[in-house]
């Protein structure tokens, strides 16, 4: 099998959108998200407009992580002028998980935003999904922060990790 990550480009959109919901409806089902009680939330406000907003007005870089020519894992970067990036919608197909496509993809996520300049990379959950804080925490990332707002049933929580040492550049 051929397993490789590549630059979303404008024909990838449609399948980029089907990974994205299919991937995090696991969390909205997990965590009783619906339509109804939380409509931004990634599994149901992600389409194609978002996406296209995403790279041709907000131009963050997309990512694909590809088996065989098969979409399975997808996430993209909003850098930042201030030398900040957020990674975006880090996901991977259910039926795909557990294989280290996951891992892949953030440490890719990783040396791209660091060579696009990033000293740190942002990042927001699901705060009462423990478990996907807890592996982010074990590639390093520090939980900053909560914040809870009336459109979400849940708790956004904050994580970052610096990229480059800002004190020893200087």
């Amino acid at each position: 099998m051929i397993a490789l990550i590549k630059e979303i480009d404008i024909n990838d959109i449609p399948q980029c959108v089907t990974v994205i919901k299919e991937s995090f409806m696991t969390v909205a089902d997990t965590f009783g998200f619906t339509s109804e009680n939380a409509p931004a939330f990634t599994a149901f406000a992600a389409d194609e407009a978002k996406l296209l907003q995403w790279m041709n007005e907000q131009h963050r870089p997309m990512y694909g992580y590809y088996e065989s020519e098969k979409l399975v894992g997808y996430y993209n970067l909003s850098v930042q002028d201030n030398g900040e990036c957020e990674l975006g919608s880090l996901c991977v197909l259910p039926d795909h998980r557990h294989s280290g496509i996951g891992n892949t993809l953030l440490q890719d996520a990783l040396i791209k935003a660091k060579n696009l300049g990033c000293y740190v990379m942002k990042l927001s959950i699901v705060e009462e999904n423990t478990v996907l804080r807890n592996w982010y925490e074990e590639h390093g990332f520090t939980h900053i922060g909560t914040q809870k707002f009336d459109f979400f049933p849940f708790t956004c929580g904050y994580m970052e990790k610096k990229l480059i040492d800002t004190e020893s550049e200087f």
